[in-house]
């Protein structure tokens, strides 16, 4: 039995007026469920609620797609006879034409608590969207999978804002979905029509596995809860020539290469002090993506403790091992990625332009992180106001 009660549910509880009279559009995918698996298109169409477009995220309506400009076409709902709108193909922000379909934009996806999950960039673009055409964003609240209660890293540098940074955030945010709307059309002025649905039982201290809820991927890559506590470090390795995993049944937990030699990584790592998670070694084959059809050698993430795992050092910590240990061989990866063009991608998925150089000069990843402190402060206090849960 679910101890956490969903946005959806919230909102149909309480039946506002635009249930019945708005023309609504639901952005959503497959992991748009209630706590009983029902998908959210049809607990609205239950409700009476006339439905006339749907709109898909990146990985596609269908959770399909793979990452990294993997795009998805518009079509028409075969069921419903209305479109279905990506915004993860011709165009990553409604259109003027899309947004002729509405009164109302209910968004409900499943977010994963990590600044370069685009899914936080789609709610920015809509939310200004939605401000030039006075339609109203309804967004409906679900767990941030990697709890509330903590953050970590360095806030975005806007001059390397993309589509996997949009605002100045940290890379492990803290927030759910509704308080991130909440605070980017507040905060940074936005100023789009808004209304959020909150969760009820969720606390900021819970990971997804103590809320009682079924994990849908939202995306292909992250098919547990587990997956998505390392993924806010681990996706820093698809600025590199170091497989995150992709192309086998762990992604972001499993990592390594054809030239990676565990022993001399573990040994660069003696004095670091990482804890809440194991290095086991591993080796594997990814069946597509980096080094797709080779024997790569390297190590699975297990995470023992996710209190005190903190996936963003952790995985840094690691890159500056690899570094240090296989200088020859390790590579960053060359653009384009993510629409970017120009900025090297490890540089974006950071949002830095100097974190990469400092690992590679070999920098104490804790004294990053201590230089690191003042501004995670300084945004824990800005979003403050726009939080919803204890």
């Amino acid at each position: 039995m679910a101890s956490v009660a969903l946005g959806i549910d919230i909102l149909l509880a309480s039946r506002p007026s635009w249930l019945k009279d708005a023309r609504v559009g639901l952005l959503a995918n497959q992991a748009s469920v209630d706590s009983r698996l029902r998908h959210t298109r049809d607990r609205l169409l239950e409700a009476g609620v006339e439905l006339t477009a749907i709109f898909a995220p990146q990985h596609g309506y269908f959770g399909e797609q793979q990452a990294n400009m993997i795009e998805s076409d518009d079509f028409i709902d075969e069921n419903l006879g209305i479109p279905v709108f990506s915004l993860y193909g011709k165009t990553r922000q409604p259109t003027d034409t899309m947004l002729s379909h509405i009164d109302v934009l209910v968004f409900d996806l499943q977010d994963v608590g990590t600044r370069v999950y685009t899914f936080s960039t789609t709610l920015a673009l809509c939310l200004e969207a939605a401000r030039s055409h006075d339609v109203e964003v309804v967004v409906l609240d679900r767990p941030n999978p990697i709890g509330g209660h903590q953050r970590e890293g360095n806030l975005l540098d806007l001059e390397f804002r993309s589509f996997v940074g949009h605002f100045p955030l940290p890379m492990r945010h803290g927030l759910t979905i509704a308080e991130m709307a909440r605070f980017f059309n507040e905060a940074f002025d936005i100023g789009s029509p808004l209304q959020v649905f909150a969760m009820k039982g969720w606390k900021r201290t819970m990971f997804y596995r103590q809320t009682g809820l079924h994990w849908i991927p939202p995306s292909p890559n992250l098919p547990t809860p587990e997956s998505t506590l390392v993924y806010p470090g681990q996706v820093a390795l698809e600025g590199t020539n170091l497989s995150e995993g992709r192309g086998t049944t762990t992604p972001f937990e499993l990592w390594g290469s054809p030239y990676l030699e565990p022993k001399l990584v573990v040994e660069g790592l003696t004095e670091d002090n990482l804890p809440g998670f194991v290095l086991r070694p591993a080796q594997f084959t990814p069946s597509f993506d980096k080094w797709s059809g080779q024997s790569c050698t390297g190590f699975q993430i297990h995470v023992t403790d996710p209190e005190t795992f903190r996936p963003y050092t952790s995985s840094l910590t690691l890159i500056r091992a690899v570094l240090s240990t296989h200088r020859d061989e390790f590579k960053w990866s060359s653009p384009p990625y993510e629409y970017e063009l120009h900025h090297l991608p490890i540089q974006i998925i950071l949002g830095s332009g100097d974190l990469h150089t400092q690992l590679e000069a070999g920098m104490d990843v804790k004294d990053l992180e201590r230089s690191w402190k003042p501004q995670l402060d300084e945004f824990s206090q800005r979003c403050e106001p726009y939080l919803l849960y204890d």
